[in-house]
C-alpha cells in the first residue's frame, strides 16, 4: 500500500468515545504533574450525586468507579451519544443528551459534584447546579494546545478557543463566588512517531485542524514524513490546565 493510500485510510478512520488507543506505540505523551482520575478520587464520595460533563464514551468516568445510582452524564456528539446508550442505557446511569457542551439541564443545587475533562462550560451555570459546599472539578485543554503543529499546516490558524487559558478561568471563578481548592498547568511535549498518526490525530480532532485533508497537504505530509524518517520523531506541544473549586 502506497503511503497516501495509507494516510487516507487514517483519515477515514474516525473515533468512537474519546479513545486513542488506534495510536498506541504511535505517539508518546508526556506525563502531567497531576493525575485527573486521583484527584476527582480524592474529593468524590459514594453518596454525592454526580454529574460528568461532556463524558465522551464514559472512559474516565469508568474509574471513579462511583454508584450508578448517584451518577448523571451528559454528552453533545452523536456518535457518543450513540455509544453510551449502547454500553451504559442498563446501567441506571441516567444519560442526558445535551444540544450545546455546556448545557446542563438539571435542577438547580441538586448536584454535590461536577466533573469535566476537556469539555465547555459556563461557570455561572455550574454555580446554580451545584449545591452549597459543592465542588467543580475541570481538566481543560488550554488555548495553545498542538498550535504549533495545527500553524504548520495551515498558516491562516487561528486559535479556536483562544479564552480558554488557566488566568481566564481563575478570574471566571473568583467572580462567580468559587473558593479555589487547587489549580496546576503545564505544557507537556506530545511526540508522532509515523505520519499515519498524525494523519489520524488531525482528522478527529477538527477544531485544531479545520482544513486538514491528505488530498491538501500531501507536500507537508511528505516532509514530515522524512524528518520522523532521519530523527524518529516530530513533536508539538500540548496545553493542559487543572482545577479544584468549592461553591461558596
Amino acid at each position: 500500500m502506497k503511503k497516501i493510500d495509507e494516510w487516507k485510510f487514517e483519515e477515514k478512520y474516525g473515533m468512537k468515545g474519546w479513545d486513542f488507543s488506534h495510536l498506541d506505540g504511535r505517539w508518546e505523551n508526556e506525563t502531567l504533574p497531576w493525575n485527573y482520575v486521583k484527584l476527582v478520587l480524592k474529593y468524590l464520595r459514594d453518596d454525592m450525586k454526580l454529574l460528568d460533563m461532556g463524558t465522551g464514551g464514559g472512559e474516565l468516568l469508568r474509574n471513579f468507579h462511583h454508584p450508578f445510582q448517584n451518577t448523571i452524564v451528559t454528552e453533545a456528539w452523536k456518535p457518543n451519544i450513540e455509544f453510551l446508550y449502547k454500553n451504559l442505557s442498563d446501567t441506571g446511569i441516567v444519560i442526558i443528551e445535551s444540544e450545546n457542551e455546556s448545557d446542563l439541564p438539571v435542577n438547580d443545587e441538586s448536584l454535590d459534584i461536577i466533573t469535566n475533562s476537556h469539555a465547555a462550560f459556563d461557570i455561572d451555570l455550574i454555580n446554580k447546579k451545584l449545591k452549597k459546599n459543592g465542588l467543580f472539578i475541570t481538566q481543560q485543554v488550554g488555548a495553545l494546545n498542538n498550535y504549533s503543529l495545527s500553524k504548520y499546516f495551515d498558516s491562516d490558524y487561528s486559535i479556536a478557543y483562544p479564552e480558554n487559558t488557566l488566568l481566564n478561568t481563575l478570574i471566571d471563578c473568583e467572580n462567580s463566588g468559587f473558593e479555589i481548592i487547587y489549580y496546576d498547568e503545564y505544557k507537556p511535549t506530545m511526540k508522532f512517531f509515523d505520519v499515519g498518526a498524525i494523519v489520524y490525530y488531525a482528522s478527529v480532532i477538527p477544531w485544531e485542524f479545520p482544513n486538514f485533508s491528505v488530498e491538501n497537504d500531501l507536500k507537508k505530509l511528505n516532509d514530515l514524513d522524512k524528518l520522523i524518517n532521519k530523527f524518529g520523531y516530530v513533536s508539538t506541544n500540548e496545553d493542559r490546565f487543572m482545577l479544584i473549586v468549592r461553591k461558596k
